[in-house]
């Protein structure tokens, strides 16, 4: 209850995103914040609508589709950086890699949050191997849904910091279609394109999206450092008639997508940083990262009445990836990871030199990893929705059921190169199976309960989940590429648990409510034997209010871990075991501020809304430890967590009219350290703050027809993004990109 209290006293108004789905401000409804008996039908959805999320119980955020097309972004880091309580750091400048935290969980590969597509878990392997290569192509969704807070038991495994889903296009109504193409800088080039229809009882969507880039890093000696990615979609429904009694519905989805990217995990010096922050060793000459993806998905939904519903979905992903990159540097017989070469290269000159192609080496210098790993994940899932209504009542019963399995399979080996001239050649083939040789599985079942009860001003949303997890590792041994199991060894570790959470909304007037609640974290651990699970009892409680033009939201949250658990992976300048390891209790608290307001209200030609949203983010340990093999480095109460900014905001205006929007947005990302500490960071474990400007136009030829244009760092800000994987990575510099699009 002091908790409560405390964020009480934090959360004093909020305010709710202004809407933007047409281009002429909309009348202030009376029930906005009022009418809480919106009920979800569309198990591939979280929300579905603005209305739906500002109204939830639980904080929670909708980027519309038209906020979407607005800047044309295929990266999902820009796209998020206009949610509060969402923090992240970039890796390549393009939103290729993911690290996305929700709450002040690890951000790391955006393995602490459930991420799904449609509804449908969409990491690679979500139970034994979260930490998401894979992430779904974010330039060809139709809208995308931030949950957080205590109405989130429904989502999981992970339910701490919340739950992202993807929602791809829908099957359009009615014949309907688009095609957009743009180019720009650093021969940066996409076409996505969309036709559709809906008859009677069938319906139909394809959709094809392709982005590339030749990069903006420059390779010593020459040299692409950019990115080839392919998306396709499928949607095929049939349902019953109109005049069908039992309403049902078929559909089928499938997506395949693939990328070819010269990425790597080499980044660079301090001190060659200042002087040519987009410079890429020669070192890295090689690093290649290919993928595909395959998702199936088969959906049914059987409606009984308007008051009762069953989906069922049974789904398949399947995702094979192989980085070919730089991992060790040799001199004299000496062999130095990459993160060592770069953060020590005072101390390892020769190394360093070698790395950057200064000095010609002997055989097996430079040592190659094929992180060559498949994925499967696969599962069925139902929902069962029923509601109805009494006197001065609203009631919905939700119930949802899960069995899933995913598994990894990693079979890698090194290769051995030197480098004459700044040129690398190959001088030893590894054998496949020589570096990792193993598969890491989990079974999952999983069942959650829902009840919302709306009583005159009140609502209430008690709920809870289940998660009953095997997770197991067969390891054939680095001296067994056959895998005839003469060097195996297992592991297994089991867990369950029940997650109980329970939110709350009481309307206080027309146009303001309070809303909090609490529930419980929970992430799986790993296939360790024994080892215990991330938990934590999560606190918010904010205010939505709306007072004619200005609309908004205050939340202030606290999270108590009793058992925060760390993931040693390479992104984040670890060894890549991706075993976790326990970093004790932390507290994680801060405010979540959210303000819309459009200026020219009394205007019929045009409207100028103004976005402002803050986020307050403090971290810290209470118990002591050491990390495992330096990734956090030592840890002492009192210390932050790493990665995570303490301040950040955004900010964005638009000027909009039938004929053209031009919208700029600025986003301040606060300074953040790389290691565990307190006080003032010390600049080798800094990445400092800064602040970038976007721009975007659209110009109406007519009502098909449109010509746009972006601006990406419209300031031209150089400015340090990450010191990980392995040295110094800049953000994406100035970039200019003009386009067509064409709908009907």
């Amino acid at each position: 209850m002091k908790k409560l209290a405390l964020l009480m006293g934090i959360a004093l108004g909020s305010l709710n995103s202004f809407s933007q789905e047409t281009r002429q401000p909309k009348p202030i409804v009376k029930d906005t914040v009022l009418e809480l008996n919106e009920v979800v039908l569309s198990a591939n959805v979280i929300f579905g609508s603005k209305f739906v999320a500002k109204n939830r119980t639980g904080s929670s955020y909708y980027i519309s589709p038209a906020e979407i097309q607005k800047f044309n972004y295929t990266d999902l880091n820009r796209m998020l950086r206009t949610v509060p309580g969402v923090t992240l750091f970039e890796e390549d400048g393009f939103g290729l890699r993911n690290n996305i935290s929700l709450r002040g969980t690890s951000p790391e590969r955006s393995a602490k949050i459930t991420i799904m597509e449609d509804g449908i878990l969409a990491a690679p392997a979500p139970y034994s191997a979260p930490a998401a290569y894979y992430f779904p192509t974010a330039g060809r969704m139709e809208a995308i849904e931030v949950l957080k807070g205590s109405s989130q038991v429904q989502y999981g495994p992970f339910t701490t910091g919340g739950a992202i889903n993807l929602v791809s296009h829908s099957i359009p109504k009615k014949l309907a279609g688009f095609v957009n193409a743009s180019y720009g800088s650093y021969n940066s080039a996409k076409l996505h394109a969309l036709v559709g229809d809906s008859k009677s009882n069938v319906g139909y969507m394809v959709e094809y999206l392709n982005y590339n880039s030749d990069g903006f890093k420059k390779l010593d000696n020459g040299g692409n450092t950019g990115f080839d990615r392919n998306d396709f979609v499928a949607k095929f429904r049939l349902n019953a008639g109109s005049k069908t009694k039992l309403k049902q519905a078929f559909e089928a989805k499938f997506q395949y997508s693939d990328e070819t990217s010269d990425e790597t995990y080499v980044g660079i010096t301090p001190e060659d940083f200042k002087i040519s922050p987009f410079r890429r060793y020669a070192g890295s000459q090689k690093d290649e990262m290919k993928t595909e993806h395959l998702q199936t998905t088969l959906t049914h939904t059987l409606k009984f009445s308007d008051y009762f519903h069953i989906t069922t979905s049974a789904y398949y992903n399947g995702f094979k990836r192989n980085w070919y990159k730089l991992n060790d540097v040799v001199f004299n017989g000496s062999k130095k990871g990459i993160a060592a070469v770069l953060e020590n290269n005072s101390s390892l000159p020769d190394h360093l030199s070698i790395l950057k192609g200064d000095s010609d080496s002997g055989l097996d210098a430079l040592l190659i990893k094929a992180n060559n790993r498949e994925y499967t994940s696969k599962g069925i899932q139902t929902k069962f929705d029923y509601h109805w209504e009494g006197n001065n009542t609203f009631h919905d019963i939700e119930v949802g059921l899960r069995y899933h399995y995913d598994d990894e399979d990693r079979f890698q080996w090194v290769d051995g190169y030197n480098i004459t001239n700044g040129n690398m050649q190959v001088t030893s083939r590894g054998i496949p199976g020589s570096d990792a040789n193993r598969i890491s599985s989990a079974k999952a079942f999983a069942a959650h309960a829902m009840y919302k009860l709306k009583y005159n001003n009140l609502t209430l949303t008690p709920g809870v989940r289940y998660e009953n997890i095997i997770l197991d590792r067969i390891d054939y041994g680095k001296t067994d590429p056959n895998r005839t199991g003469s060097n195996l060894s297992e592991r297994e570790n089991k867990v369950s648990v029940w997650i109980p959470g329970v939110g709350f909304n009481y309307n206080l007037n027309n146009t303001t409510s309070i809303f909090g609640g609490v529930h419980k974290g929970f992430s799986p651990p790993s296939n360790a034997p024994g080892q215990k699970a991330e938990e934590s009892i999560n606190y918010e409680l904010g205010s939505r209010f709306k007072m004619a033009a200005i609309s908004g939201e205050i939340i202030g949250f606290y999270n108590d871990y009793n058992n925060l658990l760390g993931s040693d992976l390479a992104a984040s300048g670890g060894t890549g075991s991706l075993d976790q390891f326990n970093a004790g209790k932390v507290k994680v608290q801060g405010v979540e501020l959210l303000i819309n307001y459009n200026i020219l209200q009394k205007s019929t030609d045009f409207i100028l809304p103004i976005t402002f949203g803050y986020t307050f983010t403090d971290t810290e340990f209470l118990t002591d430890f050491g990390s495992e093999e330096g990734l956090w480095g030592e840890v002492h109460k009192g210390d932050e967590i790493p990665y995570i900014a303490k301040h950040q905001f955004n900010l964005g205006i638009s000027l909009e009219h039938k004929k053209f929007d031009i919208s700029v947005n600025g986003r301040y990302s606060g300074a953040f350290r790389t290691q565990a500490g307190n006080g003032s960071i010390p600049e080798n474990e800094k990445v400092a703050s800064n602040f970038i400007v976007d721009m975007a136009a659209k110009y109406h030829l007519t009502k098909h027809v449109s010509l746009t244009g972006n601006i990406i760092n419209l300031l031209d800000e150089t400015y340090l993004v990450s010191r990980v994987p392995a040295g110094l990575r800049p953000g994406h510099p100035f970039g200019a990109y003009g386009g067509l699009s064409v709908k009907f």
